[in-house]
């Protein structure tokens, strides 16, 4: 057991399928999705930038969101692509651990950047008259800044313990990435503790900041239905349906997979959906945001007429 604890320096990932034809057509699939995820969230990181009228608290926001998924999808799918080709189901220990730390940051950012942007609807909806004195540059600076310092921290813990818990071969993760669970499957000790820092980590960055935004959108409903005139109605609840859709694709998911009872078996279902959280969301993230929204849509036909 000790010789085989010493002697790991990879792991073997499985993958989604050992099928040749399946595994080629989830190949062309999943290009296609990572390509819209680069190009949608580049095109929308662009406008924000150029567009000055996209200066505001809101899409300084949707801007950090949209390089969080950028670096989200990267982490992952380029591996798995390789491993759908068959070239790549192998990843080093030390690569493994690095893939399991960015994913853990980027997770957790994100669960905490989704909260803040609730916050600022709730400023620009509920206490307009003030959002401007309290929503400033340094307010919304410091906010992003403590989004990715605080998830660093944790991410970082928890990735460090995992990877310094004895190993024994055969190290095949059954999965199409080193996702935490199911690397801890694969330790030749009790991993109890390990479990119970993640779903103290997964109560504190994903129930914390869900009940905050629901709390927020529960104030946000009471000052919308305050007004009379429809068109007002509609005003306020298209700017705020984009960011509740992509809540509840990213809640929902991370919730089902982190802490629902029996989660962490590297069932298919989980698997799918991690695979939907992961490569599905973030391309689907600035499709939500673009067609919803008048200004990006019309940042979009400007930056078309000057090309």
């Amino acid at each position: 057991s000790m010789q085989n604890e010493t002697s790991v320096t990879e792991f073997i990932l499985l993958g989604l399928s050992s099928n040749p034809a399946l595994q080629l057509c989830l190949f062309g699939i999943f290009c296609v999705f990572y390509s819209s995820t680069l190009m949608g969230n580049a095109l929308v990181f662009v406008l924000i930038c150029l567009d000055y009228r996209l200066h505001s608290p809101m899409y300084f926001f949707l801007c950090h969101l949209s390089i969080l998924d950028i670096c989200y999808a990267s982490n992952n799918v380029p591996h798995m692509l390789r491993n759908l080709l068959g070239q790549g189901r192998t990843i080093s220990f030390a690569g493994c651990g690095t893939q399991m730390h960015l994913y853990l940051i980027f997770a957790l950012t994100e669960c905490v950047l989704l909260a803040v942007m609730s916050y600022d609807r709730y400023m620009a909806i509920c206490d307009p008259l003030r959002y401007a004195l309290i929503m400033n540059q340094r307010v919304c600076l410091t906010l992003a800044a403590v989004s990715w310092a605080f998830r660093f921290l944790f991410g970082t813990l928890q990735a460090s313990l995992a990877l310094h818990l004895p190993f024994c071969g055969p190290c095949e993760v059954d999965y199409y990435f080193c996702e935490i669970l199911a690397v801890l499957k694969l330790a030749c000790t009790n991993t109890t503790a390990n479990k119970v820092l993640i779903f103290s980590v997964c109560v504190c960055f994903l129930l914390f900041p869900l009940a905050l935004i629901l709390i927020s959108y529960l104030h946000i409903l009471a000052t919308i239905l305050r007004i009379r005139s429809v068109a007002g109605w509609h005003r306020k609840f298209s700017t705020c349906s984009s960011h509740l859709t992509v809540v509840g694709l990213f809640y929902g998911n991370a919730i089902f997979m982190y802490m629902w009872p029996g989660s962490g078996n590297s069932s298919v279902r989980e698997k799918v959906l991690s695979l939907f959280y992961s490569l599905v969301s973030p391309s689907l993230n600035p499709l939500i945001y673009s067609l919803r929204n008048k200004l990006v849509k019309e940042a979009l036909l400007k930056f078309q007429r000057r090309k």
